[in-house]
C-alpha cells in the first residue's frame, strides 16, 4: 500500500492573500505583480490548486492580510517602509473592491478564513498555529501571494513551529523576477521541506 504524501486529513492550505488589489486586473498592485503572475500562470495554477485540494478533502486555510483603514499605523512606534507605503495606497482597503476576495477564490462552506496578520508572516498575532492543530494538520501546502513577503515568512515560521512545508513555485507572484528567484531559488531551500510546481503537487494530491 503507497503511503500519500498529503493525507487529506493531515494537509492544508494555506492560500495567502487572494485579494483583488493582488490578483485582479484594476488591483493596486496588480501592475507591478502582473509580469510574474503573467510569466507563471499563477492565476490558473491557483484554480487548478484549489480545485484539487477540495476534490481530494483537503482543507482550505485563507491567510489575509489586514484590510487598510486611514488611520493605521498614525501611532504606531516601528511601522515599517512597506507598511507605511501601504497604507498610504490604501492597499487591501477596508470596505472596497480592492479589499475583497478575487471572484475565483472566495472561501466557500468548510475553509477556514484566518484572523488578519498586520505584516508578512501569517502565524504572527493571528489564530492560524491555533487553526491547524485543531484540524490536525502537520502538512501545509503554501500558495499566493507575494513570493518573498507573505510566503516565505509564513513558510519559514510553518517550519520552525514543526510542520512540513511544500512551497509551489508557481502559484506565487512578485514584484519582479529577481524577486521571485531569491525566494525561491536561494530562501526556500532553508525551510521548505518540499519545493514543487503546480503540475508536481497534482500529481501529488
Amino acid at each position: 500500500m503507497t503511503t500519500k504524501v498529503y493525507p487529506a486529513d493531515a494537509t492544508g492550505i494555506l492560500f495567502i492573500d487572494p485579494y483583488n488589489d493582488f490578483l485582479s486586473e484594476g488591483g493596486k498592485l496588480f501592475p507591478r505583480l502582473k509580469e510574474t503572475i503573467e510569466a507563471n500562470n499563477v492565476l490558473e495554477h491557483l484554480r487548478q490548486i484549489v480545485a484539487a485540494a477540495r476534490g481530494a478533502g483537503i482543507r482550505i486555510f485563507v491567510v489575509p492580510h489586514h484590510k487598510a483603514e486611514p488611520t493605521d499605523f498614525a501611532t504606531w512606534k516601528h511601522p515599517t517602509p512597506y507598511q507605511l507605503a501601504s497604507a498610504k495606497m490604501q492597499v487591501f482597503q477596508k470596505g472596497s473592491w480592492g479589499g475583497e476576495w478575487h471572484p475565483d477564490f472566495a472561501p466557500k462552506e468548510g475553509d477556514v478564513v484566518i484572523k488578519e496578520h498586520w505584516a508578512q508572516n501569517g502565524f504572527a498575532n493571528t489564530d492560524l498555529d491555533q487553526q491547524l492543530k485543531q484540524h490536525g494538520v502537520s502538512r501545509v501546502i503554501v500558495i499566493g501571494m507575494v513570493a518573498n513577503t507573505c510566503v516565505e515568512a509564513t513558510g519559514r515560521f510553518a517550519m520552525e513551529l514543526g510542520y512540513h512545508v511544500t512551497l509551489v513555485t508557481d502559484a506565487t507572484g512578485a514584484f519582479g523576477p529577481e524577486m521571485m528567484h531569491a525566494a525561491h531559488v536561494l530562501n526556500a531551500p532553508t525551510f521548505a521541506h518540499a519545493i514543487v510546481n503546480t503540475s508536481e503537487l497534482l500529481a501529488s494530491l
